[in-house]
Parts: C-alpha cells; structure tokens; sequence
C-alpha cells in the first residue's frame, strides 16, 4: 500500500509538472494522523516558491487514489492520508487464497542475480562468523526468488595457495604424531580437532606408509564433505560449488594474467607483478604475483569473477568478511581492467558476531583450535534460533549473540515469541476443526486491534519487496516480530471462537491470514513456524 500510495502521488506531482522526486511515506506513531503521512509539501515549498500548504493542497487535488477515504493537512503542511478499511478486509480472502505464495510477486521479472556467500577455506570447520554470513545469504536468496528474479546460490571453493599448503603440512604433522614420530606444528599451522580427525582417518586407512599426495588430497575432500553437511543441517543450499583448482585447471587464471599484462595494467618491480589498481582509485598498487612466482589470492580471484560475468548474470552479490572492506577498490579496479562494468558487482560486508555466554563474551581462534563451531551453534540453541538470530540485525552492524536467550522459552526470547503465536493460531484452528473460507463481506470486525493486525498483514508484500531491494532480510524478521506483537495484542482483546457463527468465521480467517503471514516470513528467513509448542 506505502507503494501504491506513493506512486499515486508521484502521478499528482507529474500533472503539476513536476517530476523525478523522491516521495518519503512514513506510518505516523498516533493513527490519529492517519495510516500514512508525507512531508512532501514541504520538500517542494522552496522549489515551488509556495507556501508549504499550498502545495500540499495542489497535490491533494491531483491525486487519484481509490482506497483514500480521505486527505487531511495539517501543520505546517503534513499530508495525512486516511485509507479505506474495506481493502483490509478484502485483502483477508486473498490471503487465504494465496497461501504459500501470498507476499510474492513478480518485480524482479526474471532477473538473473548470483549470489556467493560463505565459501570458507576447506581447512577446518564452520564458525559463527560463516555461519553469519550463510543464513544472510540464503535468505536474501529467498526473498529475491519469492520476489520475481532468477537467483543463483554460488560457493566459491579456494582449493589452492598458502591455506590449503599449510593445511597439508599440518595434516602431516598430526600423521607423524600418530606414527610416533616427533614432529611440531608451526606458527601459521591450524590445531583444530578437525586436523587431527583427518589425520587419524589417513592413518587408519594407510598405517605408517600413506602416500605423499594424499594428505592434500583426503584433507580438502574430508572438511569440504563436512562444510556441505553442516551447511545443509542448517538449512544452508548451493546450486553450485566453483573450484579455485578449476579456474587454474581450465587456463582462466593464464588467461586472466595475459590479458592484464596486455593492455599494460600491470608492471615489475623487485620481481614482484603489480596490478596498476591507483590507476581506479585504490590506495596503493597490488601484488598479482609474488617474487618467488606464486601467484597472490588476487589473480585466481580476478579470473573467478570474471568468470561469473561471462555467465551472464544482471547482477553479481559477494558477501565478503570484515576484513575484506580494503579488499572491493582492487577487485572492482581489477574488473574494470578486463573490460566488464564494476558496479555489476555488489559487496556486502558481514560484520562480526560476538557469542555472549552468561553475560561474558566466548573468545575464538580458529587457527589454535579454541572455536565454536556451526555444528555447536546448532546442538546448542537449535537451527530456527540460530538462522532468526543472525537475520535480525543488518549486515553491517556488529551482532551480539546471547546464547542464553536464544535457548530460552519465554517471551524475551523473539524466535519463541513469534513460534507461540503461530502455535496458538494452530490450536484454535484445530480446535475450529473446520477450513477457513473466503467469505464476502466482514461485518464484526472493528476493534483497533483486530484493525491494526489486518493492516501489519497487509504490509508484507511492500516489506518483501523492500527487503529484495535494498539486499536487507532483517527487515523481514522485524516485520514478523512485529506481526507477532500485534497478534498478541489483538488475542489478549478479542476471544476468537463464540456461538455466533459469522463471528467466529471472521475471526478464524483473520487469524489465519495471520499464520500464513507468519509461515511465509518465517520461510523467507529459514525459521520454521511451529504448529505447536
């Protein structure tokens, strides 16, 4: 509806000639001052040369609006909108009809839009900080299928470089322990009990005598295998894993180098090959390849970009760590120089998740071993806690995650708060035990409460499409919360099953348009609503 009545107003705007404004609709905190306010009389007052009402009434005569009762100004030039109720109750039946689908649409058109996110190194288990990143990604893949655009879930594998050689040799080191050999592990070595685990797997199958190409080999394989087990309990899918290896394998990352060379981006100095990347704004040149001939984790992933733009996509999204926020000048400058448009590219930084546990921070290292894993996360607090607490803060805002609260049953705790109230709808439609039909006319309903909640549910299909648009699925959860509120709200006022029929029935439908809501944002997000507690 905020949309429509927007669109409604740039149309008022178009016939006073005016155009290519940026019209701000806001929900007023009294419903005194109507369903929806805008300050745009006020906006244009200067450009207009006009006093702010003025405007405000040229702009009311212009619109066109079937579902405004009425357009009140007030102040110095508020514009106070007052909707029709009969669309809410209109809105109840489609709901019903919908089901599944009620929220969607169709305003991507098939646009094709990859989104990579995770893609951790094979050299140990999936931590918090991944597990972050993961159900951010997978719910804006959600939502932007749910919204119209044709989306492909991408994990990028680097399979090659420093990480993996030092996960080899620390593999190795684990090996020799267990063949009584006395061998230590260096400093950029990783002491996770994952290490050993693949240690003790290549010992048990090979004894004393394991070949030297297999601790590479078994040690990606085995943390991969578990990275796609972990990553498919929480309820985490990928239409398509891309190797590092591959990129090299296939001649993309030689061809990549050659074609930068080329066309003079790059140069030597000390026998190191700089990428000219100050040439596009970035702060220093960057290493594609290191003195001693090794190549930078730059190059390969220059070449594996370049590779998704070759696929076609309208839209690439990269979900990058906090650490990477220097990194998106280079890649970008680097994109550019091999000919395709930057600003295809989207990267969104994932800020960092502190575990709060009884009130005190839980301190991580994943290279010594001391890390909480995915896997914990889950057993600890379950799939629907973890996936609805990480989707409740924007990206990139630092995420405190309580433990405590996430495994609590009670109404503090928001995961539960928004299960129980699409548990309760359950057990009075159970308890109804008939199906909720569409019906033609609503006549009981009319208390702000009951009003309030059709008028949230009504919501969710602008808050689904502003959610794909600004790349933000934590809008989604803020909305369910609030739908869930609202339900309560209205539950605690109104008893839903009586002796009068039509009573009954309205009720029963509201409150299931409500649950369907409920199923369909929790889905979105990768909770599942409980049918009940």
């Amino acid at each position: 509806m905020k949309e429509k009545l927007k669109e409604a107003i740039k149309d008022a705007l178009v016939k006073c000639n005016i155009e290519d404004v940026n019209v701000i609709i806001e929900v007023p905190k009294d419903d005194k001052n109507g369903d929806y306010s805008s300050n745009i009389a006020m906006q244009l007052a200067r450009f207009l040369k006009k006093n702010p009402r003025e405007v405000a009434e040229l702009i009311k005569s212009n619109i066109v609006f079937d579902e405004i009762e009425k357009i009140e100004i007030a102040g110095p030039g508020f514009m106070n909108f007052y909707l029709k109720k009969d669309y809410l109750f209109d809105n109840i039946n489609n709901v019903i009809l919908a089901k599944d689908n009620y929220g969607s649409s169709n305003i991507g058109n098939g646009k094709k839009i990859n989104i990579e996110y995770v893609s951790a190194n094979p050299t140990g288990f999936l931590h918090i900080g991944h597990a972050r990143g993961a159900a951010y990604g997978d719910s804006l893949a959600n939502i932007l299928r749910f919204a119209g655009y044709d989306v492909t879930r991408e994990y990028y594998i680097n399979d090659a470089g420093n990480q993996i050689n030092n996960l080899e040799k620390s593999i190795i080191v684990r090996y020799h322990n267990l063949c009584g050999l006395d061998d230590t592990l260096g400093d950029n070595s990783y002491h996770g009990e994952d290490i050993i685990e693949v240690a003790k797997k290549i010992y048990d199958e090979y004894g004393k005598s394991a070949p030297e190409d297999i601790f590479r080999k078994r040690g990606v394989e085995f943390l991969l295998d578990k990275i796609k087990k972990d990553l498919s309990k929480f309820r985490v899918e990928f239409d398509l894993w891309s190797s590092e290896t591959d990129l090299y394998k296939s001649g993309m990352v030689k061809d990549t180098l050659d074609k930068l060379k080329g066309d003079g981006h790059t140069y030597t100095m000390d026998n190191a090959l700089y990428l000219k990347t100050t040439d596009y704004n970035d702060e220093k040149d960057r290493v594609l390849v290191k003195s001693d001939s090794n190549n930078t984790y730059l190059l390969p992933d220059i070449a594996y970009h370049i590779s998704k733009y070759k696929r076609g996509y309208d839209k690439l999204i990269d979900v990058f760590g906090a650490d990477h926020h220097g990194y998106i000048n280079r890649l970008k400058a680097a994109i550019k120089m091999m000919g395709e448009d930057p600003d295809k590219l989207d990267v969104r930084i994932l800020q960092m998740v502190r575990l709060i546990k009884n009130g005190e921070e839980i301190k991580m290292s994943k290279r010594t071993g001391k890390t909480l894993t995915l896997n914990d996360l889950i057993e600890d607090v379950s799939v629907d806690a973890a996936r609805y607490f990480f989707a409740m803060r924007s990206l990139d805002t630092q995420l405190d995650f309580d433990m405590e609260l996430a495994k609590k049953k009670s109404n503090e705790n928001p995961v539960y708060y928004v299960g129980y109230a699409h548990a309760r709808i359950c057990s009075i439609l159970n308890e109804y035990n008939k199906e909720a039909r569409p019906i033609k006319e609503y006549k009981t309903i009319n208390s702000k409460q009951a009003l309030n909640l059709l008028f949230k549910i009504y919501e969710f299909s602008d808050i689904v499409r502003l959610s794909a648009e600004k790349f933000e699925p934590h809008l989604i959860t803020n909305y369910v919360y609030d739908l869930a509120h609202l339900f309560h709200t209205f539950y605690a006022c109104e008893k839903v099953l009586s002796d009068d029929l039509d009573y009954t029935l309205e009720r029963i439908n509201l409150i299931q348009a409500t649950a369907i809501t409920i199923n369909n944002a929790c889905r979105l997000i990768g909770v599942k609503a409980p049918n009940k507690m």
